[in-house]
C-alpha cells in the first residue's frame, strides 16, 4: 500500500525509540497539567438568539475608545436601555483589545459592580455576563474584576440558576491568575459557600462547582491553604468567635452616621467568617452568647443597606446560624424587641425574603412560647403580603413558619382565619410545589381549635 517499505529498526533503535517515546508523552503530560491548570471556561448559556450569533467568535471588529467611552457612559447615565447597552458591552469584550480599552477606563468595573448589585434581575445578568467576559480574558485584564468578588459569591446563594452558574465560572476563571487572587477568594469565604453549593439539585450548578475547585485544588498552595479541613476546628479552640465578636461590636459602636467607602470590605469577611464557623458542627454551641451581637448586626445593616444591599444576605445567613440551634439568640431578638428590624427586611430582595423567613422559622420552631411572643408582635399582617408574592420558594417558606404557628400557637390560626387569610392559601392550590401544604393550612383552618394543641 506504501509506496515504499518501512526500515525496522535493530535491538537498539527500538529502546532508543522508545526511550524518546517515554520523554514525549512525559513532555504531553505536564504540558497538559500546565494547560489545565490556567486554562478558562467561556460559558456560552444559550445565548447565541439574544446575541444575534451561534458560536463564541467575536462579532465584528474591536471597538476604538470613543465608542467604549460611549457605552460606558450609557451605563452610567441610568437611562432606560442600560440592557442594550450591556447586550453591546458584552459582544465587543469578546475581544482582547475592546477589553484591554474598556478596563483602562476609569470607573468602567465600579460601574458594572453597581449594576450587579441592582434589583432589577435583567440588569443584574447582563453585568454578570460583562464581567465573565472580562474574566476569561489575558493579564491584567482579570484583575480588574477582583472588586466584584465578593458579591460574586453572595449571589451563589441565589435562586436564579442563570446567574448562580455565571458567578461559578467567573470565579474559577479569576482562580487561576494568581495566588494573591486565591488568597482574597479564601479570605472571603469561598470555600465554605461552595460547600453550600453542593447540595443544589440543579446540575449546572454541580458543574460549574466542581470547575471552580478544580481550578483551586490544582493550585501548588492547595495542600497547605485550601484543603486543611481542619482550619476551623483549630480557630474555634485559639478564641476566634469571641475575637470576630468583639470587632463586630467594635465596627457597629464606632459607624459614623455616613458610613465611609471601603466600610463593607471588613464588615463583610466578618460576617462570613462568623457563619461558618457557627456552622462548624465540632463545639461552636454555646462558645457565644452575647447579646449584644445582635443589636452590633442590625445597626450595621441599617447604615450599610442603602449602598450595601448585598450585605443584607450575608448577615441573615449569620442571624440563620445563631438561632437554628441556640434558643439564647431566639429569645435575645424577641426581647430586645429587633422584630420589627427584621421584618423591615422582609422585602429587600428574594434571597433575603427566604433567609428572613427562615430565621422566623427557627424562633417558632422553639415552641409555644415564642409562637405566642410572634403573634403578639404582630407577625402576621406582615406575612399575609408575602403569600400575594409569585415567588413558590418565598411562599413555601411563609407556609412552613404558618405551620409552626399553628401548630405551637392556635390563637394564631384563628387570628389567620379572622383576617381572611384562607384566600390567601386559595391561590396556591394550583401550584404543584405548593398545594400540599397550601391545603394542609386549608383544612385546619376549618377545624376546631382543639385540633391545633401540640
Amino acid at each position: 500500500m506504501w509506496g515504499r517499505r518501512r526500515q525496522r529498526p535493530g535491538p537498539s533503535g527500538v529502546e532508543e525509540l522508545r526511550a524518546r517515546r517515554r520523554e514525549r508523552e512525559a513532555a504531553l503530560r505536564k504540558a497538559r497539567r500546565q494547560q489545565q491548570l490556567v486554562s478558562k471556561r467561556h460559558l456560552w448559556e444559550g445565548t447565541a438568539e439574544e446575541d444575534g450569533q451561534g458560536g463564541a467568535e467575536p462579532v465584528g471588529d474591536s471597538l476604538p475608545e470613543d465608542e467604549v467611552l460611549e457605552l460606558l457612559r450609557g451605563l452610567q447615565r441610568g437611562s432606560e436601555d442600560r440592557s442594550s447597552s450591556l447586550c453591546r458591552l458584552r459582544q465587543a469584550l469578546r475581544h482582547k483589545e475592546t477589553q484591554q480599552t474598556f478596563v483602562r477606563l476609569e470607573g468602567s468595573v465600579r460601574s458594572l459592580v453597581g449594576l450587579l448589585t441592582s434589583s432589577l434581575g435583567e440588569l443584574q445578568l447582563g453585568a454578570a455576563r460583562c464581567l465573565h467576559e472580562l474574566s476569561c480574558g489575558q493579564p491584567p485584564v482579570p484583575e480588574a474584576c477582583l472588586p466584584a468578588t465578593p458579591y460574586l459569591l453572595t449571589y451563589l446563594a441565589g435562586h436564579s440558576l442563570e446567574l448562580t452558574e455565571l458567578c461559578l465560572y467567573t470565579l474559577g476563571n479569576l482562580a487561576v491568575e494568581s495566588q494573591a487572587v486565591r488568597r482574597q477568594l479564601l479570605r472571603q469565604g469561598i470555600i465554605p459557600v461552595l460547600a453550600s453549593c453542593i447540595q443544589s439539585p440543579h446540575e449546572a450548578v454541580l458543574e460549574g462547582l466542581g470547575y471552580v475547585l478544580s481550578q483551586l485544588l490544582q493550585a501548588e498552595e492547595a495542600p497547605t491553604e485550601i484543603i486543611p479541613h481542619t482550619a476551623n476546628r483549630e480557630l474555634l479552640a485559639l478564641g476566634a468567635l469571641p475575637a470576630l465578636t468583639e470587632l463586630l461590636l467594635q465596627l457597629a459602636a464606632d459607624i459614623p452616621p455616613e458610613p465611609p467607602d471601603g466600610l463593607e470590605l471588613l464588615v463583610c469577611p466578618v460576617l462570613r467568617c462568623l457563619s461558618s464557623l457557627l456552622a462548624e458542627p465540632s463545639g461552636a454551641e454555646g462558645q457565644l452568647r452575647d447579646h449584644r451581637l445582635l443589636v452590633a448586626l442590625f445597626l450595621l445593616l441599617q447604615s450599610l443597606l442603602p449602598q450595601q444591599p448585598f450585605l443584607v444576605q450575608e448577615g441573615l445567613w449569620l442571624l440563620n446560624n445563631l438561632t437554628a440551634e441556640e434558643s439564647f439568640f431566639c429569645s435575645a431578638l424577641l426581647s430586645l424587641d429587633l422584630l420589627p428590624a427584621l421584618l423591615q427586611l422582609l422585602p429587600c430582595s428574594q434571597m433575603g425574603s427566604v433567609l428572613v423567613l427562615t430565621v422566623l422559622c427557627n424562633v417558632a420552631h422553639k415552641g409555644p412560647a415564642y409562637c405566642q411572643q410572634l403573634h403578639q408582635q404582630q407577625l402576621l399582617p406582615m406575612l399575609l403580603p408575602t403569600l400575594l408574592l409569585p415567588d413558590p420558594g418565598v411562599v413555601g417558606q411563609c407556609l412552613e413558619l404558618l405551620h409552626l404557628l399553628f401548630l405551637h400557637w392556635p390563637e394564631a390560626a384563628a387570628d389567620f382565619a379572622r383576617q381572611d387569610g384562607h384566600r390567601a392559601l386559595e391561590r396556591h392550590q394550583g401550584t404543584p410545589e405548593l398545594q400540599e401544604r397550601a391545603r394542609a393550612l386549608l383544612g385546619a383552618l376549618g377545624a376546631p381549635l382543639a385540633a391545633f394543641s401540640p
